[in-house]
């Protein structure tokens, strides 16, 4: 299985991207952990917020297959503690279908991306920055799965 974390944003900083890789590594062949990035759709001053967010919708789709499982990070979504996002993934696992968990951009995800996903997780009622958000679903799914294994990482 491929987790495919579709996120909205490019040109991370350094420490982002090597937390990414290193619990991306970290993970078996079998729930292997990809990053795919999107372009963000234009802001400012006098930006048509509407239209950024539907453009990053439509790139993000076009990261999808077409069987892939979609999950949204969303504030709408239900809050997993560590032993519920374990299930998940071994639900995930067991499904043998790659997954896409998409994360937005500043304003959301796009209604379409909404509509595209099987489930919808909401990671904290906190707000965190989008580049803090990679390194955190990246560990949480490698704390999750090390929990899957009786890895002792989860202690």
């Amino acid at each position: 299985m491929l987790i495919r974390l579709v996120s909205v944003g490019t040109r991370m900083p350094d420490w982002v991207d090597a937390g990414f890789r290193e619990y991306a590594k970290r993970l078996p062949r079998e729930c292997a952990l990809e990053l795919r990035e999107v372009e963000p759709g234009r802001r400012g001053k006098n930006a048509d917020i509407a239209r950024a967010i539907a453009e990053e919708g439509q790139r993000m789709q076009s990261a999808l297959a077409a069987g892939d499982h979609v999950v949204a990070l969303d504030l709408s979504g239900s809050e997993w503690s560590t032993p519920q996002l374990a299930d998940a993934l071994r639900r995930w696992l067991g499904q043998g279908r790659n997954v896409a968990l998409l994360v937005g951009g500043p304003d959301g995800l796009a209604a379409d991306c909404l509509q595209r996903s099987s489930e919808r997780w909401r990671l904290s009622a906190l707000t965190f920055p989008h580049p803090l958000v990679r390194l955190l679903v990246a560990e949480q799914i490698y704390r999750a799965w090390s929990l899957l294994h009786n890895h002792p990482y989860h202690r």
